[in-house]
């Protein structure tokens, strides 16, 4: 019996979103640095991601025909909307986290949404990850675990570590949320769905704008250009086009990816020390992502069937 939709023409599919996935992630993993370079406050700087990825984005879906009508339906525009907002209190939440928590811990505590998007998926979406891919998510959390232990040591911090944790929770709640009516969205452009959430978050945070001077050096504004051309206009089509195609514990296993990267600009660019147990729990994170990724183990809680070709395998 096959306990799963996908049939073997999605096998390129897959193949395609994991790779798109592993290209968002790794890109992601360099936005703290970013922000830090910018000079702004949380706000300020969502402001500018969206009006930056605005600029990234339309020309894009005006290149790929887009923005002519029937492209979406009214319900799926107003889907988008709500993803919208979640996305940007998102942003905001997790780079208010960034100056307390540190880059590195920030990422890897707002990285247990897998969990949650799993849960989600399991809920709202009937999906049923199998023991395999549970054990090989309990894995990557015990390597959080072992990441989080000890509070970090850097130039940048300005204190208020559980405040810092909290933001990054918070900022992992709502990215599930973002990503689970993504996949609502299936069929409908990635280009044009993270056209709206940007649009949205342009609208809502234009009152920041007024709560602190533009950036005075080039180095400011480069910052926050990168922040929008690159880690929202190119890296968010990235993102909703892989999780449109790849079920959603892949999608969760990949995004550790992620806060992998980012402690690697933590430790390498910006001077944070780890303690063994935190390489150790990195080390868990990533084989428990090429764990999940590659389907390791993945006939140790099947029963015996008998000798048929199994497509869905």
């Amino acid at each position: 019996m096959t306990t799963s939709p996908s049939l073997p023409s999605t096998r390129s599919g897959h193949r395609s979103g994991a790779l798109q996935m592993t290209g968002a992630m790794l890109i992601s993993g360099t936005i703290g640095y970013f922000v830090l370079l910018s000079g702004q406050g949380p706000f300020q700087v969502v402001f500018w991601r969206c009006a930056f990825g605005i600029a990234a984005l339309l020309p894009i879906a005006w290149a790929f025909g887009l923005l002519k009508p029937g492209i979406l339906t009214l319900r799926q525009a107003g889907w988008a909307a709500v993803g919208g907002v979640a996305i940007v209190l998102n942003w905001v939440a997790l780079f208010s986290a960034y100056d307390k928590a540190g880059i590195g811990i920030t990422t890897v505590v707002y990285n247990t949404q897998p969990f949650l998007l799993v849960g989600l998926g399991m809920i709202f979406l009937r999906e049923r990850p199998g023991a395999t891919k549970l054990g090989w998510l309990g894995l990557a959390f015990l390597g959080i675990v072992a990441i989080i232990g000890e509070a970090p040591q850097g130039d940048y911090l300005t204190g208020d570590y559980t405040l810092g944790v909290a933001l990054s929770l918070v900022a992992a709640a709502l990215y599930a949320v973002a990503a689970l009516i993504a996949k609502k969205l299936t069929g409908v452009p990635p280009q044009v769905i993270a056209l709206i959430q940007v649009t949205v978050g342009l609208v809502l945070l234009s009152p920041a704008l007024l709560a602190a001077p533009l950036p005075a050096s080039a180095q400011g504004w480069g910052s926050l250009a990168a922040l929008g051309l690159l880690h929202t206009g190119f890296m968010y089509v990235l993102l909703y086009s892989a999780i449109q195609k790849l079920p959603t514990p892949t999608t969760a296993a990949l995004s550790y990816i992620y806060p992998l990267a980012a402690l690697a600009i933590d430790t390498l660019v910006l001077g944070i020390e780890l303690q063994p147990q935190q390489f150790a729990g990195a080390a868990m994170v990533l084989v428990a992502a090429a764990g999940s990724s590659f389907g390791w183990g993945q006939g140790l809680f099947r029963r015996k069937q008998p000798q048929t070709l199994d497509a869905a395998e």
